[in-house]
């Protein structure tokens, strides 16, 4: 089906005065998704850099200690039962609660679960790490989860007139959340006892139950909220045929698993970075296919209705399809590539600062502290920008600022060890990354339909970096055969063609009710009497679906 629909032309959005832009940031709205970001961003570093620092002040090997990060491909797979939060109810407490704060409710009591389920823990024990494994990996499902249904609930909570704004504000306590759970367990750990020199388990264990009594404020949060209305007719469905819809995405996962373990087993072993690359390619997209065939297998034996099974996984993306045709196409490769030119870059950046003779105080002094600090205040502007412009302009300015602040770390390496030019480089590459990131989570949203919010936005999400960070897993081995100056310019040039990208998504696809496609007039000097006419005749109009009404 086509991308070009005849819709009634929208009335024009008034455009916001400055002050009207920063009381938005004070909406109830907006104040509720400061308090999700916060809970969201939790989770994650209890799986990767504090649980890492724990493993290793417990004598664990380093090996070992890396594998544990598998705990968290929850948050690169998780578009794949994302159509279940979106398809399944909760028994009472969705009645209780509506269906998108249920689900809320219940992936922060499991977040609650997998991070005592850790503390209880001590890895230094012989035989404890298999239970550690258990609580890592129910951890990183959950936070997973959680992140689906807040996407979700942000998206239905308010117009994409707002979006950014919602944006910038999960953003903000996502990254505050990040640093309680990163240097606030690190600090909580060494006030407790345990050191590089002296290993404590008391001092972890009361370390993360601290940190799942923090999750308590997700909790009072969620049933303080609001259910956002739904302007979606959910067809119900007996109990048997959702029981049926998750025995088969279970048997599937175990399928995946299965295949993914044994898979190691047959493939070859190498030493080559670049042929490991592609034995591990291999090893997940192998294990992916039988999953998939597990689930049509299922599907065609009648497990579960085919129309429900259709409706749930394949709908969502058939509906993307059909609102954009084959502009979909255009718009799915600005999502893989918008993010590519920070990420890559950010990849080897601690390193990077080693190696220009910075010490490890001079790096969390700049990095964790003011470049959070300038993430959050990009985070800000971002949210201001996309409300007094645009959306694909605003996109613009954060595509241009992300791939030019690479050329300030091309600065850097002429002057290594200089805190002057180090804090140069970080403020603005953080500011920067904070602006482009709340403007682009803002266009993710436009254009996610409100009928499949859950599940297109989780695809969408996934999709922004996977390749920017496939790209980046070689960035230490661009730099060694070349130089520094010659990866931050090629970080600079691999940005560019995203600017051609966004110009003709700009100019082929309507994105969200702010962009103000129609001119009122305006141009010429006067807007009485004018019928509405499109400001630009190549904009092709998209079926949009209803948007939750405020």
């Amino acid at each position: 089906m086509s991308a070009v629909q005849p819709i009634p032309p929208n009335p024009p959005i008034a455009k916001k005065s400055f002050g009207e832009s920063l009381q938005a940031y004070l909406d109830r709205r907006s104040i509720i998704m400061l308090f999700l970001g916060f809970v969201a961003g939790i989770p994650i570093l209890l799986i990767f850099s504090s649980l890492s620092l724990w493993l290793r002040e417990a004598g664990i090997d380093r090996s070992v200690v890396t594998m544990f990060s598998w705990a968290a491909l929850g948050y690169a797979f998780k578009f794949i039962w994302a159509p279940l939060i979106d398809a399944v109810p909760l028994p009472i407490l969705t009645k209780l609660l509506g269906r998108r704060r249920s689900w809320i409710l219940v992936s922060q009591v499991m977040i609650i679960a997998a991070i005592c389920i850790m503390a209880s823990v001590n890895p230094a024990n012989e035989g404890s790490l298999v239970l550690m494994a258990v609580g890592a990996v129910l951890l990183g499902f959950s936070s997973a989860t959680q992140d689906i249904v807040i996407d979700a609930y942000r998206i239905e909570l308010a117009p994409p007139s707002l979006q950014a704004v919602l944006s910038a504000m999960y953003v903000t306590g996502y990254r505050i959340g990040m640093i309680v759970a990163g240097a606030g367990a690190l600090y909580l750990a060494d006030y407790f006892g345990s050191t590089e020199s002296f290993y404590s388990y008391e001092a972890w264990r009361n370390t993360y139950w601290i940190m799942a009594a923090v999750m308590g404020i997700g909790v009072i949060t969620t049933l303080v909220i609001h259910e956002p209305i739904r302007q979606q007719v959910v067809v119900e469905r007996k109990t048997s045929e959702y029981t049926r819809l998750v025995l088969v995405f279970a048997i599937s996962v175990i399928g995946f698993v299965l295949v993914f373990a044994n898979a190691g087993l047959v493939l070859p072993e190498t030493e080559s970075v670049f042929a490991g690359f592609l034995i591990e390619v291999v090893r997940m997209v192998s294990s992916l296919a039988a999953a998939l065939a597990i689930g049509y297998g299922l599907v065609k034996a009648n497990l579960v209705e085919q129309e429900f099974a259709k409706t749930t996984w394949i709908e969502p993306i058939a509906d993307f399809f059909r609102r954009y045709g084959k502009k979909a196409l255009l718009l799915l490769a600005l999502i893989g590539l918008y993010r590519i030119s920070d990420i890559v870059a950010g990849v080897i950046s601690n390193v990077f600062y080693q190696d220009m003779a910075f010490t490890k105080i001079d790096i969390a002094n700049a990095v964790k502290l003011v470049g959070v600090v300038m993430a959050i205040a990009g985070g800000f502007l971002g949210g201001l920008l996309a409300q007094k412009m645009r959306i694909m302009r605003a996109m613009m300015v954060g595509a241009v600022l992300a791939c030019v602040t690479n050329l300030l770390f091309i600065l850097l390496t002429y002057h290594p060890g200089s805190l002057p030019y180090m804090y140069l480089a970080v403020i603005l590459d953080n500011l920067a990354a904070g602006l482009a990131s709340a403007v682009f989570i803002a266009f993710l949203s436009a254009l996610t339909s409100i009928r499949f919010t859950a599940v297109q936005y989780s695809i969408f999400s996934s999709l922004m970096t996977l390749l920017p960070k496939v790209v980046g897993g070689y960035s230490g081995t661009i730099v060694d055969s070349t130089s520094y100056q010659f990866f931050f310019m090629f970080t600079f040039l691999i940005g560019i063609p995203i600017l051609a990208l966004i110009y003709y998504v700009d100019k082929y696809i309507v994105i969200g009710d702010n962009d103000d496609i129609y001119d009122d007039g305006s141009n010429s000097g006067s807007n009485k009497g004018v019928e509405l006419t499109k400001a630009n005749s190549n904009l092709a109009n998209t079926n949009k679906p209803p948007r939750a009404s405020e």
